[in-house]
This record gives C-alpha cells, structure tokens and sequence, in this order.
C-alpha cells in the first residue's frame, strides 16, 4: 500500500474551491468548517484553508520551454484517466498553463503532464506513465 499524503494549501474563496474540487475534478469532501476543507485528492488527504491576505507573486522555473511554477502539487494517475480528466478540462474551458502533452517521449520517465490552477491561483500537475516502474526511473549514464 503506498500511504496517502496530507497537503494544507491557502485558498481565498471556500465556495469555489468546493466547486472546482468537488464538482470539476471530483474530490469527496471530508470535514468541513467555516475556515477549511478536507477533500479526498486520489487517495490522499488535502486540506483548502481560507485565508485573509494572498500570497506572493509565484515563481516559476523554465522546463521544456515551459515557465512552470515551483510551488504546485497534483497527482500521479493511470494513464486513460489522465487522458479522461485533460479533456474534462479542456471541455469545462479550463486555461492551462501547460496543456496535456507527452514529456520525455520514447525515453526513460516517458510521462503525460499538465498544469493548471485552482480558483486561488494554486497551481495543480496531473502526470501519468504509460509504465508506472518509470515513475523514479533516470537515464543511464
């Protein structure tokens, strides 16, 4: 079994965070308060807190030409429900920082990635592997 992991992230809006969990990706709802969210994030436990002040602006790294925010969190999924769930956005009129695309094709750690952000500008990665054993693999050198 590969243990869930707990995330605590601010959010500036309770009402649309549980849309955009709950009701575009799909996210069962725990426990709930006036202050945060608990939702079941593919197995693992993340937790929306309200907050009163936004954060700084984010800072992102270049990656396959790509500006990709440094601070982000998502999920690693089968490879047809992360095909499902790109065209889910793409249909819901998501804005992509980085649409659906196949990073490292035909290499070692060959893996599906998109990036995109929640109603508070937390950015979320949803990757896949045709081949889950390459999830830590690195290139021979």
């Amino acid at each position: 079994m590969v243990a869930p992991f707990h995330l605590a992230f601010p959010v500036k809006d309770l009402e649309s965070t549980r849309t955009f969990y709950e009701g575009l990706l799909g996210c069962g709802v725990g426990r709930t308060s006036d202050r945060w969210i608990d939702f079941n994030f593919w197995g693992s436990q993340i937790t929306a807190h309200l907050v009163d002040e936004s954060e700084t602006e984010a800072v992102t790294n270049p990656v396959d030409g790509k500006n990709i925010p440094v601070k982000h969190f998502g999920a690693i999924l089968a490879w047809e429900e992360w095909e499902a769930l790109g065209e889910k956005l793409k249909q819901s009129g998501i804005s992509f920082i980085v649409e659906p695309y196949v990073r490292f094709q035909g290499e070692v750690g060959e893996q599906g990635t998109m990036f995109f952000l929640d109603p508070s500008g937390n950015a979320i990665e949803f990757k896949s592997f045709q081949d889950f054993s390459q999830i830590f693999a690195t290139a021979v050198k």
